[in-house]
């Protein structure tokens, strides 16, 4: 089981730890409702290092950027952050992805810790078509590459304190290289609490020096430390899908709702682009939906959705107990004649139906 560069400081504090894409991992320290409200009110720090990093250089960059990635990359400039699928050639998606742009012929891919392999091989073959080889013009730095995402409302005036330049008030989705505590990093505003914050990528050398002077900052904040069980009810709350839950290899990215990553743009000839256009066109049999139970439940992972008379017309992706709303909330497929908004549908909880009804995106 792999380590990052800060498990050690998360087993001297206490911390549940579980094997998560490979890795040793914090699963929560003071408790997930301790943790979630945390970030939602002031701020915490999550150890992210597992995330991968692969680099994509040369004339050619942008040319397989455009063919592999739905959205499209080509109003992205230098300091932007674009979020977007790769199709996989069969409707699903290989990953959900985000595209930082360095310049016209330099971009990094911040892929999900479980795919890096995955989208490794994929990228490489599918940059082979436009000569670009591993180890030249495409780099997997991810085991070189630890990073930390510190999120809530109080993140940024304690990151700003370990840097010179202004970042507080840096654009959503946008990103800079800067000096934070002495060290050369990548800082990103993109988050996946949508409670504010920055993402800071380092050099595995840099994690000691970067650890303590954050620490140092934050006490004044109230700082704390936030594991994978509050990421994962945070970025529920807010709506954002999981990869291996909401989306995966079997879904396309119009019925995960992803239609607004997936551009058909003039020229733009990207994997799946026919199929996902017609699906566009002619609608689809499934729909990703949110969802709040009326009665009392959790919903969790592969519970079955029904609609009132008990008949299966889906499935939930994800579920929890909202810490912010004090009621379950999830995600699911569910036919696409159940999923507007306001349509009462059911969770079958130990084959009982849990009234629930389908709401808009975000819950808080």
């Amino acid at each position: 089981m792999k380590t990052t560069p800060f498990t050690n400081y998360h087993i001297a504090a206490g911390a549940k730890m579980a094997e998560f894409a490979g890795y040793n991992m914090p699963i929560e320290f003071s408790g997930i409702n301790d943790e979630h409200m945390t970030v939602r009110n002031g701020a915490g720090v999550f150890d992210v290092s597992h995330m991968g990093e692969i680099w994509v250089k040369g004339e050619n960059a942008l040319p397989l950027l455009q063919r592999i990635m739905s959205n499209d990359c080509s109003k992205l400039y230098d300091g932007k952050v674009l979020y977007s699928a790769m199709p996989n050639g069969r409707g699903g998606i290989v990953d959900d992805v985000l595209v930082y742009r360095f310049s016209e012929t330099k971009y990094m891919l911040c892929v999900n810790a479980a795919n890096v392999d995955k989208d490794w091989a994929h990228i490489c073959r599918e940059g082979e078509a436009f000569g670009m080889k591993a180890g030249v013009e495409l780099e997997n730095a991810s085991d070189r590459i630890c990073q930390l995402a510190i999120q809530g409302p109080l993140a940024m005036k304690i990151v700003q304190k370990m840097c010179e330049q202004p970042v507080e008030d840096m654009e959503y989705y946008t990103f800079c290289q800067t000096d934070v505590a002495g060290c050369n990093v990548i800082l990103s505003i993109t988050g996946y609490t949508g409670s504010g914050g920055c993402e800071i990528y380092m050099h595995n050398e840099d994690a000691e020096r970067m650890w303590k002077a954050l620490w140092s900052a934050g006490e004044e904040y109230g700082l704390k430390n936030i594991g994978l069980g509050a990421r994962d009810t945070l970025r529920l709350e807010k709506g954002f899908c999981l990869y291996g839950n909401d989306i995966d290899d079997t879904t396309s990215p119009i019925e995960a709702g992803l239609g607004w990553i997936t551009k058909f743009a003039e020229g733009k000839e990207f994997i799946d682009r026919e199929l996902l256009a017609a699906q566009k066109a002619e609608g689809v049999s499934r729909k990703l939906v949110g969802f709040k139970l009326i009665d009392r439940g959790i919903p969790r992972h592969e519970y079955k959705l029904a609609d009132l008379e008990g008949n299966e017309i889906g499935v939930v992706t994800s579920g929890t107990m909202s810490p912010c709303l004090k009621v379950g909330v999830g995600m699911g497929y569910v036919k696409s004649e159940f999923a507007k908004v306001g349509t009462q549908i059911a969770v079958v909880i130990r084959e009982r139906l849990i009234k629930a009804e389908v709401v808009k995106l975000p819950f808080v």
